[in-house]
């Protein structure tokens, strides 16, 4: 073939060569989380336009064409969580970009103020030279490591007490972004997301969860001790105060008279990322 008619044949040739390659891509992406929320026990739900206005901080609120996608939604300790593919764009012509984050969210039990953690790095730095302002604490480890902002400080250091400085000082939380924010708590990251850091991420947001003060529950109208945790699912603030959950959950109900023939054993949970199991 003449270099010509070729060099006139490349751009005709190189368009279906790329839409077939992102079709391929597209496709093995889906098969394989669908695979992973079989694994686990999850739903793929898709997308869910919803969620592009549930939440206010970062990285929501920002660019265009935002949308969702390969969400997925399961039950992780015995709470409501998700995953999903976070996309806007910013920029327009020449110079317009796409900019995807991967969100893992676990429910709270009850409406909670806002409390952000963010990684002490550059853009934290330049943030502060342009006026903005973190929360410091007792732990210098922790004041290197994680910038801390609320509206309410006072709420902020009832939150990150010492024992939540400490956890968020293992390996495993290192780089995250982290917020408290109405009925759930979630983190992002940059990238498409990576289903296996799914169970490590929904495990130290279940772990701050966990290290919120009794005291702190019981001033936003949830009383830990009085019910198993039945997480909220809204993402406004309730009118009055929620519901207190029933005092006697199933799991605490008595046991059912013997059968003749004893059942099956249940089949054991599939594995979390990680080897945890999922609950």
């Amino acid at each position: 073939m003449e270099p010509d008619v070729l060099g006139v044949l490349l751009p005709y040739l190189a368009v279906p060569a790329v839409l077939v390659a992102g079709w391929w891509f597209h496709r093995r992406r889906q098969e394989a989380v669908r695979a992973w929320a079989a694994g686990v026990g999850w739903q793929v739900v898709g997308t869910d336009p919803s969620l592009v206005h549930r939440w206010r901080g970062r990285p929501f609120g920002t660019g265009g064409s935002r949308r969702v996608s390969e969400l997925v939604v399961g039950r992780f300790a015995g709470r409501p969580a998700m995953s999903f593919c976070y996309r806007y764009t910013t920029g327009s012509g020449k110079n317009r970009s796409t900019v995807t984050h991967h969100v893992v969210a676990l429910g709270l039990p009850t409406y909670l103020p806002t409390v952000e953690l963010t990684p002490d790095g550059l853009g934290a730095k330049v943030a502060k030279a342009f006026g903005g302002q973190d929360i410091a604490f007792e732990s210098e480890d922790f004041n290197r490591v994680w910038r801390v902002t609320a509206p309410d400080p006072r709420f902020a250091h009832a939150v990150v007490h010492p024992r939540l400085m400490e956890r968020l000082l293992r390996p495993d939380a290192a780089g995250l972004s982290l917020r408290v924010e109405g009925t759930d708590v979630l983190c992002w990251s940059l990238g498409t997301p990576r289903l296996e850091a799914v169970g490590p991420r929904l495990q130290v947001l279940t772990a701050l969860v966990e290290q919120v003060p009794r005291f702190v529950w019981l001033d936003h109208g949830y009383d830990p001790d009085a019910a198993p945790d039945v997480t909220a699912t809204a993402p406004a603030p309730p009118a009055g105060p929620p519901p207190r959950p029933a005092p006697l959950p199933a799991r605490h109900a008595p046991a059912p008279p013997a059968a003749t023939t004893a059942p099956p054993a249940p089949a054991p949970a599939p594995p979390a990322p990680g080897g945890e199991p999922w609950t």
